[in-house]
């Protein structure tokens, strides 16, 4: 099953993903040690370094002396989007204990993450103080690469299979009454919540553990996040680390229900 059908495919290791990742994996890792980016992106309790648009890669992902980034995921995105510039790769790394509780968090959005691994769909912000979800950063597709390895409990991706077009059906049913223009700013927050209930009720949870040199694309309406930490998973000290890579539709909002 491929990625469009499925909202998600594990491509095996690519040549052009471990010749990127001999350059770019000790960037990566290096983002993560830093203190100054700890200081800015490390979250839950220490057990989270979100790495948003950390590494310094130019947009056919060079970086740090790499060849351009190659690989059949890539080329498989690109046949649904066109070729894309990338955005600076967010480098995400969970450690032992994710996901623990923020001082000062309520205990709502901790035990979603424990309960349902953070589900979301990416590029639906919450907006204000009463965190409405809008369409503010339409994304082309998500592609994953490992960059340690680690084993099949240290929190791996997630995703809900088929979810993608629950989330087509959910939120284009409140989109298409609006023009594409004005859809970065129309409430999406019941449709969005409605759409989650029914992934979770109908659609297969997949965990994906995955290996540098292998490559994980995501579609870009697919819910998910990442399952919590089991007792004993393997991972070096470095801990579970992925570079993604979320480039935005030049279409922009239009064609985020328009593409397949």
């Amino acid at each position: 099953m491929t990625w469009l059908a499925a909202g998600y495919q594990v491509f095996a290791a690519d040549p052009g993903v471990s010749d990127w990742l001999r350059h770019a994996g000790p960037v990566a890792l290096d983002c993560a040690r830093d203190p100054g980016m700890r200081a800015q992106w490390l979250r839950h309790g220490g057990t989270w370094f979100a790495g948003v648009n950390v590494l310094d890669n130019d947009p056919e992902g060079r970086v740090a002396g790499s060849p351009p980034l190659r690989c059949a995921a890539l080329s498989a995105a690109q046949a649904i989007s066109g070729r894309l510039p990338l955005d600076t790769g967010q480098v995400s790394v969970t450690y032992p204990g994710y996901p623990k509780q923020d001082a000062g968090e309520g205990d709502a959005p901790a035990r979603y993450r424990r309960r349902r691994d953070a589900a979301h769909v990416d590029g639906l912000l919450p907006i204000g103080p009463d965190r409405r979800r809008m369409l503010k950063e339409p994304h082309a597709w998500i592609l994953g690469l490992p960059v340690t390895e680690s084993g099949a409990g240290a929190a791996p991706l997630v995703v809900w299979e088929g979810s993608h077009e629950v989330m087509r059906a959910r939120l284009g049913t409140v989109l298409r009454d609006h023009a594409p223009a004005d859809w970065p700013e129309v409430d999406l927050t019941e449709a969005y919540h409605a759409a989650r209930a029914e992934v979770f009720e109908t659609c297969p949870r997949i965990e994906l553990p995955a290996q540098p040199g292998e490559a994980l694309l995501l579609h870009r309406l697919a819910l998910h996040g990442v399952a919590p930490w089991q007792a004993g998973a393997c991972a070096p000290p470095d801990g579970r680390a992925i570079v993604y890579f979320r480039p935005q539709l030049p279409g922009g909002a239009g064609d985020w229900l328009r593409l397949p």
